[in-house]
């Protein structure tokens, strides 16, 4: 028998439909992502802990889930949304259905309500707080309890999600580099592009000191992404503007936040993110179009940035800062996802970008 399931949202607004997944509560920022596929890799992305992901695309599940597909150790999501979950997958990857696994790690999730409308909802009024429950708790108790729930504007995840102690990303690619990582919430993909390049990768705690960094001697430090309000990381911020001249540095999402803090530069909160594998992105060298995977819900105010730093690349949906370089000292950054996963290719140039940078920093 299908249990009955709610989505509250914070103004009010309430979705009813069936759990999927694990039984109970939670809540967290309501967002929504139009992937068409790659949910596996959206639920175990850190940058979306603390929020509670809506697929636009109907059907959800189809193709299971499977080790080889996570990008971080565990599902990061505060809950799951979807209009119609599958429950019997057919694909030779598959080692789990997505229900099943979502119970076993304990994620909340609803199926069954009009994501379309929720959709609409979120792109009028802008991403909310809302709880979603199987508990059988009244709607009226859940509004309560939403509204007690902060913002998650001035909130520092990446606390929460960065590693616990220094490590190296295992592979087989020879090294011409080493790489001092910040993990603010980084990506396993980040890390296997980064070894293919020819990287020797060791990943930091968020709170790592620009000396620690430095007493390794790096060949350049890599800023990834990660959740929550870049203004927050103020830690991350002081670490960055250390570095700055020291290190050729490379900003992927949360990093080209933090790399713009430390210019001087602010960041401010989106309406409702850009979250999707089909953001049109152009690149002003070229003057070519990228197809870009994206996860974020802050940006960086491009006239706040000063004017050693040059904007790089455009969001051409609605004329966010998507990337920039700094003219006078060897770092760059990008908003959206280079390693997508899910996503296109487009942009994997920027690690081979990344190493050239490294070579002309070590001749100067």
């Amino acid at each position: 028998m299908n249990r009955e399931a709610v989505l509250v949202l914070q103004d009010g607004t309430v979705y009813r439909g069936t759990a999927f997944g694990h039984i109970g509560e939670t809540h967290g920022e309501v967002c929504f992502n139009t992937g068409m596929t790659g949910y596996q890799e959206v639920l175990t992305d850190p940058s979306y802990c603390g929020q509670i992901v809506t697929m636009t695309y109907p059907h959800v599940g189809n193709y299971g889930v499977n080790d080889d597909d996570m990008e971080s150790d565990r599902i990061q999501v505060a809950g799951f949304v979807v209009r119609d979950g599958c429950h019997v997958p057919s694909n030779h990857r598959s080692t789990a259905s997505l229900p099943e696994w979502l119970d076993q790690h304990g994620i909340v999730g609803i199926q069954g309500i009009d994501t379309r409308a929720l959709t609409r909802k979120l792109r009028s009024d802008g991403a909310m707080n809302g709880i979603i429950s199987s508990s059988g708790r009244s709607a009226e108790e859940l509004l309560t309890k939403v509204r007690e729930l902060p913002s998650m504007s001035g909130q520092d995840l990446a606390r929460v999600v960065t590693s616990v102690k220094s490590w190296r990303w295992p592979g087989s690619t020879p090294h011409r580099y080493r790489v001092a990582a910040l993990d603010f919430g980084i990506k396993h993909n980040i890390l296997r592009l980064l070894e293919g390049a020819g990287c020797d990768v060791t990943i930091l705690p968020a709170q790592t000191s620009a000396g620690d960094i430095l007493a390794m001697e790096p060949h350049g430090v890599f800023l990834s992404n990660g959740p929550g309000d870049p203004d927050a990381v103020r830690y991350g911020v002081e670490t960055v503007r250390t570095l700055l001249g020291r290190k050729p540095i490379f900003g992927i999402c949360l990093g080209h936040q933090l790399l713009a803090l430390a210019l001087g530069a602010r960041t401010y909160k989106m309406k409702f993110g850009h979250r999707g594998v089909n953001h049109p992105v152009k690149r002003l060298a070229t003057e070519r179009v990228e197809i870009t995977s994206q996860n974020h819900g802050f940006a960086v105010d491009a006239d706040s940035l000063p004017a050693s730093a040059e904007v790089t690349h455009w969001n051409l949906n609605d004329n966010t800062l998507e990337g920039f370089r700094i003219r006078d000292i060897p770092a760059f950054s990008v908003q959206y996802h280079p390693e997508a996963s899910p996503g296109p290719h487009d942009s994997r140039y920027l690690f081979e970008q990344f190493n050239t940078l490294m070579d002309e920093h070590a001749q100067a």
